[in-house]
């Protein structure tokens, strides 16, 4: 989750399995029309999800560039050695890097003891979710390129993510997902409603570490207008909530990203049957 750049609305993941058809070891692609899904199969490809990365976060969204970020016009970290890369391509433009449209970033547990911990880290004691008894997965840089967002297109994402979900037998997700600017005031509504209504249960909590601590519970039940605040969230993190996700305690504003984020955690068996049913008709012995 982490930085998420602007989605679709109302594209709320979807019980109904796009058309799987075999390119990669260990994975499937999803195809849509013209648009497929898959896992990055070359440094090119990662590349160019950095690539796409970059143009959102940094030039359309407002996020500070360091000088050799500026330079390469990428957005690059030490976590991209070690992810897969969720791509969306449209197959239109090519078959490989030049057809990146869209990109999720997905860090298995043992990817992430490489580096000595998640992404995540850096905002929030995630302790309760390394405690967890089971396979976890982080997500973010999330991303899609402006003339591709439709609600079909951020399916085709949430098909990927379930697919994968099933492949690697991961039972718990998480990630900072980000809402759009700093302005606490602005915020106070969408932060509000999270912590009401979608506060994890504690041993399943994290919360954002001392020193980037803020409080969520900005407002009291009775000034909120809850239908108003849900509308105003960030289609993804809606899409996460239908899922049945949860919210740590505590946002964390980050100026780099020019976003304010909130740790997202979702159990993989609140994900539909149905997806499930699916896949491993599908997917075949693990």
């Amino acid at each position: 989750m982490s930085v998420d750049g602007p989605l679709p609305e109302d594209a709320a993941p979807s019980p109904e399995p796009a058309r799987i058809a075999p390119v990669t070891e260990g994975f499937e692609e999803l195809r849509a029309g013209n648009l497929g899904l898959r896992l990055a199969e070359t440094p090119a490809e990662i590349d160019a999800a950095q690539a796409l990365r970059y143009r959102v976060f940094y030039e359309e969204m407002g996020a500070q560039a360091d000088p050799a970020m500026r330079a390469a016009r990428r957005d690059v970290d030490e976590f991209d050695a070690v992810a897969d890369h969720l791509l969306v391509l449209d197959h239109d433009l090519g078959q490989g890097p030049e057809a990146v449209v869209g990109t999720y970033r997905l860090i298995r547990r043992p990817a992430a003891e490489r580096l000595g911990g998640f992404y995540s880290a850096a905002e929030y004691d995630i302790a309760p979710l390394l405690a967890f008894d089971g396979q976890v997965l982080e997500l973010g840089r999330s991303c899609v390129a402006e003339s591709y967002r439709t609600r079909g297109t951020l399916q085709l994402l949430w098909r990927g993510i379930a697919a994968f979900v099933f492949r690697h037998r991961i039972d718990l997700m998480f990630g900072c997902a980000s809402l759009p600017g700093t302005d606490l005031e602005a915020l106070a509504p969408q932060l509000s409603y999270l912590y009401a209504n979608h506060l994890a249960p504690p041993a399943l909590r994290p919360r954002a570490v001392a020193e980037r601590y803020v409080a969520m519970d900005r407002l009291p039940a009775g000034a909120l207008d809850m239908r108003a605040a849900l509308g105003a969230l960030p289609p993804l993190v809606k899409g996460y909530l239908r899922l049945g996700g949860f919210v740590g305690d505590g946002a964390v504003i980050d100026r780099q990203f020019n976003t304010t984020d909130v740790c997202i955690v979702v159990k993989t068996d609140l994900i539909t049957d149905k997806y499930f049913r699916h896949y491993e008709r599908t997917a075949g012995p693990s």
